[in-house]
C-alpha cells in the first residue's frame, strides 16, 4: 500500500497564508490555515495506506487525527524539503499539502499498477500531489517553487526521467481571498468553510 504525506506548516499568526491578509487578519488567516489543514488530515486519515506522515513546520497542535507519524521538515528550500519527505519512503507514496481542504479520500486513493507516478496540478500552475511508485529525491531538487511554471518544469521532471505519469484531477489552492471563497463552495461541509463563514461575519 501507498505512505501518505503532507507537508505543512504549524499555522501560527503570521506564519501561514500571508496573502489572506488583508483582508483577512493575521490571526484569522492561521485560523482557516488550521481548518484546511485539519480537512485536508481528515480526509487522509480515511484514505486506505501504509502509513500516513505529517512533514511538519513547527509542533503539532489540536488540528492532529490519531494515526500519524509525525516528523519535522528539514532546513532548504521547498524543494528540498519535498525531496527529503520522499527520501524518507521505502515504497510507493504520494505527497499532498495542506491547501487543498477539498481534496478527498477518493482522490487520494492510487494504484501504481500500471504508472510510476502521479501528478496532480494546481490552477495557479504549480501542483497539489505528487505521487511516486518509487520515491527518487533527485526528481524535486532544483524544481523552482511558488512559479507559475512549477508544475510544468515538476511534471517534466517525470517525463524526462521514463516514468508513466498518470495525472489528477486539476484543483485550486487556498492563497487568496477569492481561492477561499471557491474552495469552501467546493466543500461546504468541512471545518474550512464553516471557519471561513464565521471570518466573513466577523470581519
Amino acid at each position: 500500500m501507498t505512505t501518505l504525506l503532507v507537508i505543512a506548516k504549524e499555522p501560527r499568526p503570521g506564519r501561514v497564508k500571508t496573502r489572506l491578509t488583508p483582508p483577512f487578519t493575521p490571526e484569522q488567516a492561521a485560523t482557516l490555515a488550521a481548518a484546511s489543514l485539519a480537512d485536508t488530515l481528515r480526509a487522509v486519515a480515511e484514505t486506505p495506506a501504509a502509513r500516513r506522515v505529517l512533514v511538519l513546520d513547527g509542533l503539532p497542535g489540536p488540528w492532529l487525527p490519531p494515526g500519524f507519524d509525525v516528523v519535522p521538515q528539514c532546513s532548504g528550500g521547498l524543494d528540498a524539503r519535498l525531496a527529503d519527505a520522499f527520501a524518507r519512503c521505502s515504497g510507493p507514496a504520494l505527497l499532498i499539502g495542506m491547501d487543498t481542504p477539498q481534496v478527498t479520500p477518493d482522490l487520494l486513493t492510487v494504484d501504481f499498477a500500471d504508472c510510476d507516478a502521479y501528478f496532480g496540478p494546481a490552477e495557479d500552475g504549480g501542483f497539489w500531489a505528487l505521487g511516486l511508485a518509487r520515491p527518487e529525491p533527485a526528481l524535486l531538487r532544483g524544481v523552482p517553487m511558488s512559479s507559475p511554471v512549477t508544475g510544468a518544469v515538476q511534471r517534466e521532471r517525470l517525463v524526462a526521467a521514463g516514468l508513466r505519469v498518470r495525472d489528477l484531477p486539476l484543483l485550486r489552492d487556498v492563497d487568496t481571498a477569492a481561492d477561499a471563497h471557491a474552495v469552501a463552495a467546493l466543500a461546504p461541509h468541512g471545518a474550512f468553510a464553516a471557519r471561513l463563514a464565521d471570518c466573513t461575519a466577523g470581519r
